[in-house]
């Protein structure tokens, strides 16, 4: 594009020359004109894509209100401009105040609205010691009172970050990107060397054939040429097309914080996705109380009952419920007994209740967890884990459920069944990426029975079973020691080694300041099944980029046919003859060399306005694999864009002579 401004500068310089010299040509003036739209449009192009990103940036800016801040310091509270809070600084905020700043919550537990953000008008929980922590500056609380520890710097805060990004305003160019432009830049000097040369061959073969002057070499004529025949339709759309990229994530809730993430995306060929939530429904639900050959149901309903009266998972409450309507057993106020719950942990895979000794009672200790965990728990109790209680395990595991073993003290009373459902038409996106040539693994910290089981369902190709974090990082290492590309999605502290290991990170909103800023990506809905949305834009992106490269470069092979035959139509030509054996190779029948070297110029131009909209949308994307995408390029935009030419040049063409503009 830069070529094609100083082409179009130095034709206007020989324009005004020649009025200087009262030698006007309109033909002349018509080309430098047309060679300014060229850039123009080209202009056009990536500021109609930037302010498609600026216009949402607006709409953030509304939300980045400078607000007064309540910090603790030394035990007190200070009322200060938002802009004066630092990192780790501790504000405290209560219903109807703003957050003025990126943090997490250290202490209580509030409802927060997120819609400046998300744009989802339901609010949200937000709370200390979990996973969803993490809170941003601009969002509103609407009860309840937390204080938050500040983890970012004014200025680098999570919606400055955003605001930047959809502006434009730091978007670096992606690799291949910058390989793209280093072939266009090769091509672009190949044919500068033909045309530079071209004015020595033309003067050379009228002297040969005694006809100095047959050959149209003006100054105008070999800039238009130039321009016609380097990728000046690429060169214009390159940077609207990287933009647009990143403007359809963003339009999805999702933040990059790189063009290099969104592309990395479309170049995936391993996906890493949670079960639960994923691929699942991810309330699973309990469903049978299964008790030990000559055991009480009631008394194992009872007992995982109680040991999940301070269980909020949906999982924990479904168990309360289902005693509740099979036994009529109701909720009990287990804090009169002194009851101390022990809580799960990735560690131990396992919760409880533990009932001190009293009124000649001994201690109760009531436990549930994974099957491993328990017969391991029983085991060093002194007790025996039943067989029975092993092949009840595989029963619920083989039906795809997940099996809780109930343990109070050293005795085994049964396994819980929880039943997860899979979601509706995932098993046909997991098909989808398949014939893309990307793999899908599903993680999961359900036993290998159960996982095999939902894998099977889901149709995913493979499965990790027991995964724990460690697992996670070392798969995910693997698999780029082979070469691969990979994704997957996390919201815990747990997950951000494994986030900024992978190629794409996507971590969600929802989550941790920690899996936040270890990912590449940044789900402002918090759903996991946006990995995949994020993998197909991401291919969309090098489709639309490989698609009108191809057309390009074809479309430079078509303007050939026009312009050079135009130059030398007189050459050779007998003796009183306008057109001279050259003049075969002007097979769309152009009626002059003006009006043909005009019309290539024309069609130059225009062409990139055409494919704006095409350029911001992006192609149409369908799962299909690199050498089915290659071939579809090939013919719709190869064999288009060699046929296109043809076609608009001789319209205008007609045009021209028509109106009398040569």
């Amino acid at each position: 594009m830069l070529l094609t401004e100083l082409g179009a500068l130095l034709c206007t310089v020989v324009v005004l020359s020649d009025l200087m010299h009262r030698q006007f040509s309109a033909f002349d003036l018509q080309i430098a004109v047309w060679l300014w739209f060229t850039v123009l449009f080209a202009n056009f192009a990536e500021a109609l894509a930037e302010g498609r990103g600026k216009a949402q940036a607006e709409s953030l800016k509304k939300a980045r209100t400078t607000t007064m801040a309540r910090r603790q310091h030394q035990g007190q509270e200070q009322r200060v401009p938002a802009t004066l809070l630092r990192k780790d600084d501790h504000v405290v905020c209560e219903a109807g105040d703003i957050i003025p700043a990126d943090g997490e919550v250290i202490d209580g537990i509030a409802t927060v609205d997120e819609s400046a953000i998300t744009g989802e008008s339901a609010p949200v929980i937000r709370e200390s010691g979990g996973d969803r922590s993490a809170v941003t500056g601009g969002t509103k609380v609407i009860s309840d009172r937390i204080v938050i520890r500040v983890t970012s710097e004014q200025g680098s805060m999570f919606l400055d970050r955003m605001i930047a990004m959809v502006e434009g305003a730091k978007r670096q160019r992606t690799p291949n990107e910058i390989a793209l432009s280093i072939l266009l830049t090769g091509l672009t000097a190949v044919f500068l060397l033909a045309v530079v040369t071209l004015p020595a061959f033309g003067r050379y073969s009228e002297q040969q054939a005694g006809q100095p002057g047959a050959a149209n070499l003006s100054l105008p004529v070999l800039t238009a040429l130039l321009v016609c025949l380097i990728p000046t339709t690429i060169g214009g759309l390159l940077s609207a097309i990287g933009i647009s990229g990143i403007d359809r994530l963003i339009r999805r809730n999702v933040l990059a914080t790189s063009g290099r993430a969104v592309e990395a995306a479309g170049d995936i060929n391993v996906l890493l996705l949670d079960k639960t939530g994923t691929i699942t429904l991810g309330n699973r639900q309990a469903t049978a109380f299964l008790p030990v050959p000559g055991g009480s149901a009631e008394r194992l309903a009872d007992a995982a009952q109680l040991a999940s009266l301070a269980d909020e998972t949906p999982e924990g409450r479904s168990i309360v419920v289902l005693a509740k309507d099979q036994f009529k057993l109701r909720g009990r106020e287990v804090s009169q007994t002194h009851a101390r719950f022990v809580p799960f942990t990735a560690q131990t895979r396992m919760s409880g209740v533990d009932f001190p000794a009293r009124d000649g009672a001994g201690e109760r200790r009531i436990r549930k967890g994974s099957a491993e965990a328990m017969r391991a728990f029983v085991e060093h109790q002194g007790g025996v884990y039943p067989k029975e209680t092993a092949q009840a395990v595989e029963d619920v595991a083989r039906q795809g459920g997940t099996p809780l073993v109930v343990v109070e003290n050293c005795s085994v009373l049964g396994v819980i069944q929880l039943k997860d459902v899979v979601k509706g038409g995932i098993r046909e996106r997991f098909g989808q990426l398949r014939k893309m040539g990307i793999r899908t693994v599903m993680i999961t910290g359900d036993n290998p029975l159960t996982a095999a089981a939902i894998a099977a369902e889901a149709g995913v190709d493979d499965f990790m079973a027991q995964a724990t974090p460690e697992d996670k990082l070392r798969r995910i290492r693997q698999e780029q020691a082979k070469g691969h590309l990979v994704a997957m999605t996390g919201d815990g502290t747990n997950d951000a080694p494994a986030l900024a290991q992978a190629d794409v990170g996507v971590a969600m909103n929802t989550g941790t300041q920690a899996a936040r800023e270890a990912g590449n990506m940044v789900d402002l809905d918090s759903n996991p099944t946006k990995l995949i949305e994020v993998v197909e834009i991401g291919k969309q992106l090098l489709m639309t980029r490989g698609a009108l490269t191809t057309f390009s470069i074809a479309n430079d092979v078509a303007k050939y046919f026009a312009i050079l035959p135009a130059m030398f139509l007189g050459l050779y030509a007998v003796t009183g003859a306008t057109r001279g054996p050259l003049a075969a190779l002007n097979i769309m029948w152009l009626a002059s060399p003006q009006s043909a070297v005009l019309s290539a110029v024309i069609f130059n131009a225009l062409i990139i306005i055409a494919l704006i909209p095409l350029a911001l949308r992006g192609v149409s994307y369908r799962p299909v694999g690199a050498a089915a995408v290659l071939r579809r390029n090939l013919v719709i935009y190869g064999v288009g864009g060699l046929i296109a030419p043809f076609v608009g040049i001789k319209v205008i063409d007609l045009g021209i002579n028509l109106l009398g503009l040569t």
